[in-house]
């Protein structure tokens, strides 16, 4: 839960499933203003979310201006989802594995852009590849994005100070098979 002040109602509580689902501009951004104030974790958190608004937003629209300044916004904020993960993994503030694949599946959104969060993976189709590396991984064929964000949303915005954020350094685990294969024989 995270504390904003709105204009004529004061303080308010609320989670990001409350601010994902209403639909008052003026709320979305005293949140967006509030999670910006926890550094790069709380950036991080503000754009995943708004990727996933909008992207959620533009899929309801028919077509014309509106579902392309939704479009617009999403790709954007993955822009900003690139540029943030590559600065948490380069100050060493923990690693978040992330990166490109290519899905040809999906022809005209044929790049998806992966994120492994504390609370699971989160995948973005994309008509075009953005900064970042390649990711290794596959999809793990579950459709929680939303969730997992909303809930990495709450996990930041319920930290007072950012060096308390959920995200730890993880190592990524990278196996040799010939290390294996000594381990063997050593025996």
């Amino acid at each position: 839960m995270t504390t904003v002040y709105i204009e004529g109602v004061g303080d308010f509580e609320m989670d990001a499933k409350f601010v994902f689902e209403q639909q008052d501009g003026e709320v979305t951004k005293a949140y967006y203003a509030e999670m910006n104030q926890k550094g790069v974790p709380g950036q991080l958190a503000v754009a995943l979310f708004r990727a996933h608004k909008r992207s959620t937003a533009a899929k309801k629209y028919r077509g014309g201006r509106f579902r392309r300044d939704a479009y617009d916004v999403k790709n954007w904020s993955l822009s900003e989802i690139c540029r943030l993960l590559a600065r948490w993994n380069a100050e060493e503030s923990g690693y978040i594995e992330w990166g490109w694949k290519e899905d040809p599946k999906t022809p005209g959104f044929e790049w998806v852009l992966y994120v492994i969060l504390p609370q699971g993976m989160c995948s973005f189709h994309s008509a075009s590849r953005l900064e970042g590396p390649d990711f290794d991984g596959e999809w793990d064929g579950q459709h929680l994005s939303k969730e997992r964000i909303l809930a990495f949303c709450d996990s930041v915005a319920d930290h007072p100070q950012v060096e308390d954020v959920v995200m730890k350094p993880q190592e990524k685990v990278t196996t040799n098979p010939w290390d294996a294969m000594r381990q063997k024989v050593a025996r």
